[in-house]
Formats: C-alpha cells, sequence, structure tokens
C-alpha cells in the first residue's frame, strides 16, 4: 500500500520533540537492580539439551533454556548453536514480535547455521500465533486493559506490561554472557517489530553490547504512532483513551519510560536498522524517530515499498554479511559485564 506517512526525505529530517520523562535512567536502574521476593534472584540459568532425536535435528544442538527473569520468574527460550562447535561462539540474542512464542525446537535455524549461538526469548503471555511457547502472565497490573498488551498495567511505569519483558530481555542477555560457550564480548540483539523494539531497550540497558539490529521496530515515538498508526497494535491504545477520556497525558507518561526512541538516546553499540516505507503497523516516522535519536553509530536499509513485513530474507541476507564483518572486527575477549 502507499504511504501515508511522511515521505522518505522527511522521515530522514524529522527529530520530533519528545521529552525525556522525569526520572527515566533511575527509573531503570531501579528495576534491573530489584530484588525478586524469597532469593529468586539467586536461581541460575537453565539450559536443557534437546535429545536430537526429539528435535530430529543433527547439525545443530538445541537446549530448553529457562532464565529467571522480572521479579525471578522464569522465562522461557531456546538456545541453539552449530553442532560440534568449540571455544567461545558469537551470540545473537532474539526478541520476538507481536503475539509471537519461541516456537518448536526445529524453528529459526538460521544463525546457527551461519555458526553462531542462538537464544529465542518466549515473550510474556504472548505465543497466540504460535504453536507452543507462551510465557504465563500472572502479574500484577494486568487487569482493566484493551485486549493486547500496550494498555496493560498503563496506570504507572511500574506496573506496565513492558517493564516486566524489558527487564526479562536484559537477564537473558546477561545469562548468555556466563555461559560457557558464549563470547561475551560478541553478542548482538535482534528482532522484528515489537522484537525490534525490545532490543533497542536493552541496547539502551546494557552497556558492552557488539551490536543491535531493531527490524522495523515497534514501541518508538509511541504518542505518534497512537494517533495515526490505522492497523493495531498501537490501536489499542487509541482504543483505552476513548473508552478513558481522562487519561492521555498519564497514559502516554507511561508509555515513554518504554518508547525505544528514548532507550535509542542510550545506546552506543554499532546498530544496523530496517524501516519500511509503506508499513501501516509501524509508521515508518516512528522507526525514523529512533534511528535519528540512536546515539551509537548506525546504518539504516531502508524497503520502500514494502510494508511491516519489511525486507524478509533480503534482510536476512544483510544482517548475515553485517554480522559477520562485525564480529569480524571485534577481539575475542571478556566484556564489561556491568
Amino acid at each position: 500500500m502507499p504511504s501515508a506517512d511522511l515521505t522518505l526525505a522527511e522521515c530522514r529530517a524529522y527529530r520530533p520533540e519528545l521529552p525525556l520523562p522525569d526520572g527515566f535512567d533511575a527509573f531503570w536502574s531501579d528495576t534491573l537492580d530489584e530484588k525478586a521476593p524469597g532469593g529468586a534472584t539467586d536461581r541460575q540459568p537453565r539450559f536443557d539439551r534437546v535429545d536430537r532425536v526429539d528435535s530430529g535435528l543433527i547439525q545443530v544442538r538445541t537446549y530448553d533454556v529457562s532464565v529467571p527473569g522480572y521479579d525471578g520468574r522464569p522465562v522461557r527460550g531456546w538456545l541453539r548453536m552449530p553442532a560440534g562447535s568449540t571455544g567461545p561462539l558469537g551470540c545473537v540474542v532474539e526478541f520476538l514480535g507481536y503475539g509471537r512464542g519461541r516456537g518448536l525446537a526445529h524453528e529459526q535455524l538460521m544463525w546457527a547455521c551461519a555458526g553462531y549461538a542462538h537464544l529465542v526469548m518466549d515473550t510474556r503471555g504472548q505465543g497466540w500465533s504460535s504453536a507452543t511457547g507462551d510465557t504465563p502472565d500472572t502479574d500484577p497490573g494486568s487487569a482493566g486493559a484493551v485486549p493486547g498488551f500496550l494498555t496493560r498495567g498503563v496506570e504507572s511505569p511500574r506496573t506496565h506490561y513492558y517493564r516486566r519483558v524489558f527487564t526479562d530481555a536484559v537477564r537473558c542477555v546477561q545469562a548468555m554472557r556466563e555461559h560457557p560457550e558464549v563470547d561475551p564480548a560478541r553478542i548482538v540483539v535482534t528482532g522484528v517489530s515489537q522484537g525490534g523494539g525490545i532490543a533497542l531497550a536493552v541496547a539502551g540497558l546494557v552497556p558492552g553490547l557488539a551490536g543491535v539490529m531493531p527490524d522495523v521496530p515497534f514501541l518508538c515515538n509511541i504518542p505518534r504512532a497512537a494517533r495515526i498508526a490505522a492497523t493495531p497494535p498501537y490501536t489499542e491504545i487509541a482504543a483505552y483513551l476513548r473508552l478513558h477520556r481522562d487519561r492521555v497525558e498519564p497514559v502516554f507518561r507511561t508509555l515513554s519510560y518504554f518508547d525505544g526512541a528514548h532507550h535509542a538516546t542510550r545506546a552506543t553499540a554499532p546498530a544496523l536498522f530496517s524501516i519500511a516505507m509503506a508499513d501501516d503497523i509501524c509508521p515508518p516516522s516512528t522507526c525514523f524517530t529512533a534511528y535519528n535519536r540512536y546515539a551509537g553509530p548506525k546504518e539504516v536499509r531502508v524497503y520502500e515499498f514494502n510494508g511491516h513485513e519489511g525486507g524478509t530474507e533480503h534482510h536476512r541476507a544483510e544482517q548475515l554479511a553485517w554480522v559477520r564483518a562485525l564480529f569480524a572486527g571485534l577481539p575475542a575477549g571478556q566484556a564489561d559485564r556491568a
């Protein structure tokens, strides 16, 4: 479909007023430092090998992963590694799109086949568009929301759904830094749509990443997206505010703590973005808001005539080449784990 958003030239120059919320850095520092009750944060990540007879794979090792996430509660995932690999591997940590679960053990093999460790993180309470892999979400702050996740716990940043998801994602990166087969200096985070928004947040919250690849990222310039996006998920915000007409300002204040355009200003790792100019789910001007504010070295691949599907396998080829070049320029060794 033709773009109803800004032109490409306008998007490249687009730098809207988007004030950082009060206490943004302190909020996230406190969140990540928060101790889980009952010593739950002392639990260790688990990596249980999936028998190759069960997975059907002989060239890729698969592990069923459980990482203590927000509040110490387990977050599931799959870790895949090339069979027979030795020595520390570069690692890609991937976050999933809206509604997706981690899927089945034999899915998503590209990064392992390219010679990297690849962790796919499940997303709390999602998974309805995949056969398996949903993570139950029983935390407070989820009641009274329009169907979906953008308005869950939107009364406060402390209760908002994505506070837990972003913390889960940080914990997964930390778990991979401690994995004996992974080089902690060579970890890249990535994701499509929602996964791209999560990757941007992690890039701003975790120092010392090797790279970040946000692909048609969601959760960027949320106030504009809520006003111009014609299709879900951003329409959940508009639907909520049609019911709660007096909550516009506090809702957007809460959401500002989770906006990738703010996290991008804290990110320093090299980045490869993708943006689609006919995207009616994540309007290109919102993605460019994050790209234009990104503080580290950055590149973007623009797919002028594509919608939210973006570059698909053409962009996967771009990512493979980019990660290969990125890792080739990095010395093996220990990264700052602060």
